[in-house]
């Protein structure tokens, strides 16, 4: 480590690992990484193959930011391959499914 590299006040990290899973739906599981004071906060989500979200999945009160890190993501509509980022307005929906299977990084900028 360098000595002129610290690590800044507030600076956090969190393992895929060792972040709690809970299980939202039969297959479906978030595994929650940071939260922020304002209510911005990041998860993953982990999609066994054949799953898909029992009802809509409304964005709200704000934006969900979504980027498909391993699979594909189909999100109601059409299939989004690995690396594929989506950026979904507040107020927006759609219904999360997978026939292969996907790994998703979730971002709610505003909660």
């Amino acid at each position: 480590m360098h000595p002129e590299i610290l690590v800044q006040e507030g600076y956090t990290s969190a393992s895929i690992v060792q972040s709690p899973v809970r299980e939202l739906f039969p297959g479906i599981r978030l595994r929650p990484l940071w939260r922020g004071p304002s209510g911005a906060h990041a998860n993953v989500l982990e999609m066994d193959p054949g799953t898909s979200w029992p009802r809509r999945d409304v964005h709200d009160p704000g934006p969900e930011e979504v980027y498909v890190v391993a699979g594909t993501f189909n999100d109601g509509a059409r299939d989004y391959p690995a690396g594929t980022f989506l950026h979904a307005p507040a107020g927006t929906w759609h219904i999360p499914a997978t026939t292969t299977g996907c790994t998703l990084f979730l971002f709610y900028p505003e909660g």
